[in-house]
Formats: structure tokens, C-alpha cells, sequence
């Protein structure tokens, strides 16, 4: 990509807003016609020309060829180049890290899923995570010094226009995403997982053109991600979501936020990891119980596997807990009214497993009306739901206005 027009950018030239207003247009629509592109931004057809004129000589603009039509002279679409840049994403798990890379179009360039890694909240966690993006960058054959930005989902409370993270690797007075920038090279932009997962879902996923979509991320914690009219809510300050931390229960289990009662320490992957332990200690039987009693450490994967291989004691904890997030999740459909809840994160690869008692439990505690409204499905992405919205994410983060 000219590194000129980046400098435009980051200067908010007037010429620059107008040419990341069209770069912003073809991320979402994929191509267009001048005239239809005018149209939309509405700006006057030669202006328009001008500005993919000068962006097709920069690199970052394609002719696509002719568009066919039913009479007179057939137009010319123009859509972004994919080989003028490229964009990382990074997401953490509690036993991982998986990346990917795309091109300008956004087409998966390179992933790699499950480089193990034990996430710790340390300066020696950060670093090492920073050392495993450097890596992943070596192995890349692409031009380095074409890529432009690298967004690193990030669990907690986030703040994304900001780039502070206050619930993990918060060591500096400085943002996140400087310290990331200042020991990786590359420009970083950090985000919560959660929202990041409801992008990459709203991007290549379930979405078939709703706009008002809740995502629930059921993973080690419980998030969930909030799409008003085809745009990622985040909230005053990028807090919204929390859903796992809303105070349901008069229990006495702590929660990782230190408080008690959330909804998290009864209906999340580190409630169901917790229980099954508890449960087979306590003499139930599971595929997993010589491994839980020999004291070696099992992770959700594992937990999954044994759904999926029909452990009878697995598959009861995950629908008591799709019981629970189900009642929780109509407050939610009463409040929300939206077309589309997808449940995904790690529990959604139980299928069915989870989503069957949840949508019971939808039916049973929301309004009938508003429930008509809402369809419940499974993540279409599953585990790639992150890694493919953290990518998005460092490409229409350079572009938004």
C-alpha cells in the first residue's frame, strides 16, 4: 500500500476521509460501479473518478471488468486489491493462541490454530505472547512491510478506540496496544474477544443481512456481543457485554471479577469445568475420571470430546448449564427484540447438547411475541469465529471514519 496515503490518514486529510469512506464501502459491499459508489457516498461521479483514478495508480483499487447489463454501455466494477495489504489477528485462549492472516479483500491467507501457549497475566505472559506473534510474522512468504495492522482479541473489559485493556496485561500507564506496538514493529489495535467473535460471525458467518444481532460467548467466561442495526455497540467507554457478571445467583462461589453471585460461576465453561471436577470427586462416573482423580489438569477441549463421545455426566453438566444461560438469555430477547441470537465460544461444539435446552428454557421465560421475532442459532464459524474477527477487525479498524 503507498505509505503516502497512510500518512494521509493518519493526518485526516479531506481527500484521505473520502477515500477510507470508499475503502470502508468495499469491505462490506465487495464491488461496485462508480456511479452506484457515488451514489451511495453521495458525492458527484467525477469526484468519484478522480479519487479510484488515483487510488487504482496507488496500488489499493482494482478494475474488475466490465459489469454485464441488460442495454447500453457496460460500466467498469472496481473493487480493493488484494495484494496491496495485509492484516494479522491474535487471539488468546486459556491453553493457545490462533492466527491469521488475510488480504486486503479479506480473503484467509494463513491460520494457524492451537500454538500452545498457557496464558498468564504477566509482563513474562505478555512478552511471550509478543514472541509468538514475531514468529508467526517470520513464517509469513507475503512482503512484511505490507502489513498494516494486527488486532489482538483481548478477554475483559477493553477498551478499543483507546487501546487500554484494564482486565489483562494492564502493567503501564500506557495503553495496550502502544506497549504491543512499541515491542512487536507493527501498528496494534486491541479488542475484546467477544465482540471481536460477533464481528467475524456478522462478517463470514451465520449473518445473512440482519442487523440486530446478539452473540453469546460461551467459553471459559460468558460474554456477549451487541450488533444495533448492522453496527458493534461497545458501549461509553467499550465495557458492554458483561453479561457474565450480572449478579443472578446467592452463591457463595467467587468469581474471577471477585465478586459473588454472577452469572459466570454457574453457566460458563469454568462453571462446567468446576462442576464435572466436583461431581466425579464426589463418586459420579465419566470417561474423564481417572484423569480428574489422578489430579492431571483437563481443559474445555477435553470436556468437549467427551460430550461429543456421549459421556453421560458431561452431556447432563452442559444442559443444565444451556438451562440456566436459556432464562437468562430471554431477559436478554425481552430486552433486545433482535432478529438473531447466535450462541457460540468453546460450549457451542456440544451443538446441540447446549442450544437444545436453551431454547427451551427461551420459550418457557420470554414474552411469545418477542420470542417470534428471534431466531437461535449455533455459531457457523465455531472456534474460528475469533480468529476470523480479530483479522476483520485490524482491516476496518485503518478505515474507520
Amino acid at each position: 500500500m503507498n505509505q503516502q496515503f497512510l500518512k494521509e490518514i493518519e493526518k485526516g486529510s479531506k481527500n484521505a476521509l473520502i477515500k477510507k469512506r470508499i475503502i470502508n464501502y468495499y469491505i462490506y459491499n465487495g464491488s461496485s460501479t462508480i456511479p452506484d459508489l457515488a451514489k451511495e457516498l453521495d458525492l458527484s461521479i467525477p469526484t468519484v473518478t478522480k479519487l479510484i483514478s488515483e487510488m487504482s495508480d496507488d496500488g489499493y483499487i482494482d478494475d474488475y471488468g466490465k459489469l454485464e447489463t441488460s442495454g447500453g454501455r457496460y460500466p467498469n466494477l472496481y473493487g480493493l486489491n488484494s495484494g496491496s495489504g495485509y492484516f494479522i489477528g491474535v487471539e488468546i485462549k486459556r491453553y493457545a493462541v490462533n492466527m491469521g492472516l488475510i488480504n486486503f479483500k479479506g480473503d484467509t491467507v494463513e491460520q494457524k490454530m492451537n500454538i500452545p501457549y498457557l496464558f498468564e497475566n504477566s509482563i513474562e505472559g505478555l512478552n511471550e505472547l509478543c514472541k509468538i506473534i514475531l514468529n508467526f510474522i517470520d513464517s509469513l512468504s507475503i512482503n512484511k512491510e505490507k502489513i498494516l495492522n494486527i488486532n489482538v482479541n483481548v478477554s475483559g473489559r477493553v477498551n478499543p478506540e483507546s487501546g487500554f485493556s484494564f482486565s489483562q496485561f494492564n502493567f503501564e500507564e500506557r495503553p495496550l496496544a502502544d506497549v504491543m506496538t512499541e515491542k512487536i514493529g507493527y501498528k496494534i489495535t486491541v479488542e475484546n474477544d467477544t465482540r471481536s467473535m460477533t464481528y467475524g460471525e456478522y462478517m463470514q458467518g451465520q449473518v445473512k443481512g440482519e442487523k440486530d444481532i446478539l452473540f453469546v460467548n460461551v467459553s471459559w467466561g460468558l460474554g456477549i456481543g451487541i450488533i444495533i442495526d448492522g453496527k458493534v455497540y461497545t458501549g461509553k467507554s467499550g465495557f458492554s457485554g458483561e453479561f457474565g457478571h450480572v449478579s443472578i445467583y446467592d452463591n457463595e462461589i467467587i468469581c474471577h471479577c471477585g465478586k459473588k453471585g454472577c452469572l459466570e460461576t454457574e453457566a460458563s465453561g469454568s462453571a462446567l469445568h468446576r462442576v464435572l471436577v466436583e461431581r466425579i470427586r464426589n463418586g459420579e462416573s465419566s470417561i474423564l475420571s481417572n484423569q480428574v482423580l489422578a489430579g492431571e489438569t483437563i481443559t474445555l477441549d477435553d470436556i468437549i470430546q467427551a460430550v461429543i463421545k456421549e459421556d453421560m455426566l458431561c452431556i447432563e453438566i452442559v444442559e443444565e448449564i444451556g438451562q440456566k444461560l436459556g432464562k437468562q438469555i430471554a431477559g436478554l430477547i425481552n430486552i433486545f427484540n433482535p432478529e438473531l441470537v447466535i450462541i457460540g465460544g468453546t460450549l457451542s461444539l456440544t451443538e446441540d447438547y447446549l442450544t437444545q435446552p436453551i431454547k427451551s428454557a427461551v420459550r418457557k421465560y420470554s414474552l411469545n411475541l418477542v420470542n417470534k421475532d428471534s431466531a437461535i442459532v449455533t455459531s457457523k464459524l465455531k472456534d474460528r469465529a475469533g480468529i476470523i474477527g480479530a483479522c476483520m477487525l485490524a482491516r476496518s479498524r485503518m478505515f474507520e471514519n
